[in-house]
């Protein structure tokens, strides 16, 4: 009898049943709207401004768009800008970001206006930071102020998760990365009940995200870089060498964090820290050329609209550079996430393998490019690979992918974080 009962699987968790997940449909349905509308809304208005800063302003001024004095002014400027709202704004846009990740603390209403601002602000002046950050704390925020007002008999905790849900797929354009982002992140809490129970919610809420940014915009991550064919062991090796070495060279940076940032520190003041920081900027734009500006999303495409028109050598030189302005903007106190500028790292870097070594597929380079960096800086995994594939939309390289990320997997785990406690210690 005891060995028949020690043969017997353990008991599955319950399924809940509909009717208990059915009141939160119509909350993650609404979240999901708003958090994607103040996504677009934040994303539009800092095209409009970046449009002017970088187009009909230095023209009327005689100077050239991108020059280097012109990058330089506007870096500095808009580390003034930021400094002065980071200074003066009730709530001094939120905590340091350099101690935020993707999973937000729920801030005060009064703060999130200020902390939109300077994302804007941010997102148009050309540091190497992306919105996901500062839009979920923002969105957060906002879903918990309004959600425990309106609707009180629901959950208080249910509200951050269907924020963030909605934002990353707002981001994304697509619920499977807030699934993932969800799974992982209840990969090591306790849990009741199914796993899909517990992620129904967040994955509504996450698809009307995705959805009103696709009706509204219409994102596509997609490189349009060529199909790989069928794999064969030279691209095997290839997908091995160049995630590890992503995930090498970002840890570089992960290590370097903690210093960069205390150095930043030292100014003691935001009308000193950030403009430092854009001086800084602007001297690695006139290294890197304007391609290392901005979050990355669109420069990612130039380079893979024509990824014959660079040499290994202006790669290296980028891909170095951008790595260097993501680690100094998210240090001196820029607010803004490191997933899309650690995309075009690992895209230069990916492209820098094909420049070098011809048989080096370009998607092939690109995709283990983006999963071995996004890997060490962001230390998510499915989010990693998910990204990695979507720039390619390449089936023959999943199966790589999935092996690539295991060696650059034991190269990042259990390490330093790119995020730092309030005390300046890394997070491991």
């Amino acid at each position: 009898m005891a060995q028949d009962t020690a043969r017997q699987p353990p008991p599955t968790a319950p399924t809940a049943p509909a009717r208990t997940l059915l009141p939160f449909i119509l909350p993650a349905v609404v979240v999901g709207v708003v958090a994607a509308l103040v996504f677009v809304g934040v994303s539009a208005a800092a095209e409009q401004l970046q449009h002017v800063l970088w187009g009909p302003l230095p023209d009327a001024l005689g100077v050239g768009r991108y020059s280097v004095p012109w990058m330089f002014a506007v870096l500095v400027a808009t580390g003034i800008t930021v400094g002065l709202v980071v200074w003066k704004v009730p709530g001094h846009a939120g905590p340091d970001p350099a101690t935020l990740g993707l999973d937000a603390p729920v801030m005060a209403p009064a703060v999130l206006p200020g902390l939109l601002v300077v994302t804007a602000l941010m997102l148009a002046g050309g540091p190497s930071l992306g919105p996901e950050n500062p839009i979920i704390a923002a969105n957060v925020g906002l879903a918990v102020w309004l959600g425990t007002r309106l609707l009180p008999r629901t959950p208080g905790a249910l509200w951050p998760v269907l924020a963030e849900a909605a934002t990353i797929g707002a981001l994304f354009g697509t619920p499977v990365a807030a699934a993932l982002v969800i799974s992982e992140a209840l990969a090591g809490r306790p849990m009741r009940g199914r796993l899909w129970d517990n992620v129904f919610a967040p994955l509504t809420a996450g698809a009307c995200g995705a959805m009103t940014t696709a009706l509204v915009s219409r994102p596509t991550f997609d490189l349009g870089l060529p199909a790989m064919g069928r794999p064969h062991a030279k691209d095997l090796l290839a997908a091995l060498v160049i995630a590890s070495a992503a995930a090498l060279l970002g840890m570089c940076a992960v290590y370097a964090f903690p210093y960069v940032h205390a150095g930043f520190r030292r100014l003691r003041h935001p009308m000193l820290m950030l403009p430092a920081g854009g001086v800084v900027l602007g001297a690695l734009a006139a290294l890197g050329g304007h391609l290392t500006l901005f979050k990355g999303l669109s420069e990612v495409g130039e380079l893979a609209r024509a990824p014959e028109g660079w040499s290994a050598g202006q790669f290296a030189v980028m891909t170095v550079v951008k790595l260097t302005a993501l680690l100094v903007s998210a240090s001196c106190g820029f607010r803004g996430g490191r997933i899309f500028p650690a995309v075009f790292v690992g895209t230069s870097l990916g492209l820098c393998a094909h420049a070098l070594v011809p048989a080096v597929h370009p998607s092939l380079g690109v995709a283990t490019g983006v999963l071995g960096m996004l890997l060490a800086i962001t230390r998510q995994g499915w989010v990693s690979l998910f990204t990695a594939a979507v720039l390619v939309a390449s089936p023959a390289i999943l199966t790589l992918l999935c092996i690539a990320s295991l060696p650059a997997w034991l190269l990042v785990t259990g390490r330093p974080q790119m995020q730092l406690r309030p005390d300046g210690t890394p997070v491991r």
